[in-house]
């Protein structure tokens, strides 16, 4: 089965960063798929489901357009909960935080500008809970 990392924000200079690190750390072990909005996370998910692939993590910018990034992951958790969960955000409420924590069994929350040792970090970690 194929798995999957998809990551979601709206700027694409981040998800162009997120690439080149997830790329350099994993290489070919996992598809990697990215999304600007919150409704194109979605549709990607359907496309994923549909294929067979399983999703090992989501990793979530926090301010978006159409919905916060804490309501996303929500949504995400209610139907697919053993999807690991990272918020990604410069400037993510502390309730938003803590309602991903409470509803959406949020594995990490990562501040902006990241460190690429500790994304890679809570990715490996994330993914040992998904083997």
């Amino acid at each position: 089965m194929k798995k999957a990392i998809l990551c979601i924000d709206d700027e694409r200079i981040v998800l162009e960063s997120l690439k080149g690190q997830l790329r350099k750390n994993f290489g070919a072990d996992y598809r990697y798929e990215f999304a600007e909005s919150a409704s194109e996370g979605f549709e990607i998910i359907e496309e994923l489901v549909v294929e067979g692939t399983q999703i090992l993590i989501i990793v979530s910018d926090w301010l978006m357009p159409d919905t916060k990034g804490d309501e996303f992951l929500i949504a995400v958790h209610e139907r697919f909960p053993q999807i690991v969960k990272v918020l990604l955000s410069g400037q993510a409420a502390e309730q938003a935080i803590k309602n991903a924590q409470e509803k959406a069994n949020l594995h990490r929350f990562i501040h902006k500008p990241w460190d690429e040792t500790e994304l890679i970090e809570t990715i490996k970690s994330g993914l040992e809970q998904n083997t």
